[in-house]
């Protein structure tokens, strides 16, 4: 390029629209680890192909003025990725702002700290060849405490903390930095919603029962997963050696990417889904019958969700959404259809909330004598579990117990079986609520609960005048 200064101009031109390009030919990063292995801690920034795939997701949304979320595993370099990205916007877009904010401002910004995203970003500036920064910069003028100026076309980064993110400048872009950690996340989303057009949370899980798992979750937002296991550098062994050196809980919130893994209180643990989802069909025995449970939904944004269980084996899940009673009967209808009629043994439908409907319909079907309607709060008298839910979840988590299961691998499944609390009531088993559970996560158990419908058929309730004695 020295050699041929006339090709710069041609360059520069070409970086403006190959941000993956303009990083792997020109970026760098940092890992002190490499030290200790007699290797430079600054190293070229050579991206492996999720890490150009998340380029070009989080430049699609800048550029589409859209929000986005990414879960993440621990040291995929997320944290490099948004610095290039924005010195590149910085770079090459006159006028933009690139906002950053994270919980704590030493995260942000702390001079001489390698761990902030600040440093980060002097750091990239500096390895760059002076061809490409800007004319007259100077980092001591241009780069002060939270903010980073170009002086020859308008654009800045700035940076905010703690319960002051969102309450500066507006900005074309805003990287949320651990954002399901924060501790007044609903605030900052607030603040945010009027100041930027294209809002990035970047986090591992941290449980839940926050707004990062309710917005990763409501199907509003497009996700971009970052799992150990897209990076290259890491094995097997490598994960074998994490989860011999920490904690089950950091291993499966900060490595596997589980939501569940710092609830307490949960009846059914999330090691114990992910082993039934780490099955295959030939890993276990389909015997007996079919039996389908049924969990309808109203007409927002809840699911009517269909399972088919057959033995060990459960297949992936039928979802409907906007499903009237007559519409779900006929999903099923045709669930029945395709297994075959002799092949089921019973379709189960909860009928304390909208399931009537569809109950109704299919009672008065050719399949009307499989259908089984339950109550799942009427009382039991078996002395263990206070009502027919609570007997339901037992028996689930008893099949689950009793290895091998095969449960189809799939996230959301995963996360609402692994996060419905229990407490005990007279000393009886009372399961979480659909209301309750609503009201904290935001969204209703629809998949787990229809799973856990095709264990009712042996939960019989008692009547009024067992209860009372009338």
């Amino acid at each position: 390029m020295r050699n041929e200064p006339e090709i710069i101009a041609g360059l520069l031109e070409y970086y403006k629209t190959n941000p993956v390009a303009f990083i792997n030919d020109w970026g760098i990063t940092f890992d002190p680890r490499n030290a200790e292995r007699g290797l430079p801690s600054v190293i070229p920034f050579k991206m492996f192909p999720k890490q150009e795939e998340f380029i070009d997701w989080a430049v699609a949304k800048w550029r589409g003025s859209n929000d986005g979320l990414v879960e993440k595993s621990r040291d995929m370099g997320i944290s490099w990725l948004c610095v290039a990205i924005a010195v590149w916007m910085w770079l090459f877009h006159s006028g933009t702002v690139i906002g950053f904010g994270s919980r704590k401002e030493e995260y942000v910004d702390k001079l001489g700290d390698p761990k902030s995203l600040f440093w980060k970003m002097r750091q990239f500036i500096a390895f760059l060849p002076k061809e490409f920064r800007p004319v007259g910069w100077d980092e001591r003028k241009y780069a002060p405490h939270m903010r980073i100026i170009n002086p020859a076309n308008g654009s800045t980064i700035v940076g905010e903390a703690g319960d002051n993110i969102g309450r500066g400048n507006r900005t074309s872009v805003y990287f949320k930095d651990e954002s399901a950690f924060y501790e007044r996340a609903e605030s900052v989303d607030a603040a945010l919603s009027q100041t930027s057009n294209c809002k990035l949370d970047v986090s591992t899980p941290n449980g839940n029962g926050n707004p990062f798992f309710r917005k990763r979750h409501s199907g509003k937002v497009d996700v971009f997963t970052f799992h150990w296991k897209d990076d290259p550098r890491k094995d097997e062994e490598w994960y074998r050696k994490q989860c011999d050196l920490l904690d089950p809980v950091i291993v499966a919130q900060e490595i596997d990417i589980d939501y569940s893994a710092s609830v307490s209180d949960v009846w059914i643990s999330a090691d114990l889904v992910m082993e039934a989802q780490r099955n295959k069909p030939a890993d276990v025995d389909a015997l007996g019958k079919w039996v389908i449970g049924v969990d309808a939904a109203h007409m927002g944004d809840d699911e009517s969700v269909i399972h088919l269980r057959k033995g060990r084996l459960n297949l992936p899940q039928v979802i409907r959404r906007q499903a009237d009673g007559s519409q779900l009967a006929g999903a099923v209808i045709e669930q029945i259809d395709n297994l075959g009629p002799e092949a089921v043994a019973y379709v189960i439908i909860e009928l304390d909330g909208p399931g009537t409907s569809c109950y109704d319909h299919l009672k008065q079907s050719k399949y009307g004598s499989k259908i089984m309607g339950v109550h799942t709060g009427a009382r039991l008298s078996d002395d263990r579990n206070y009502n027919v839910r609570a007997k339901m979840w037992r028996d689930a988590k008893q099949y689950l117990e009793d290895k091998p299961v095969c449960l189809y691998d799939d996230s959301e499944l995963r996360v609402q079986l692994a996060s419905v609390k229990y407490k005990y009531k007279d000393g009886l088993l009372l399961m979480q609520s659909k209301k309750d559970y609503k009201g904290l996560i935001h969204k209703s158990p629809d998949r787990a609960d229809a799973f856990v419908l095709t264990f009712a058929a042996q939960a019989k309730p008692v009547s009024l005048r067992d209860i009372y004695g009338l």
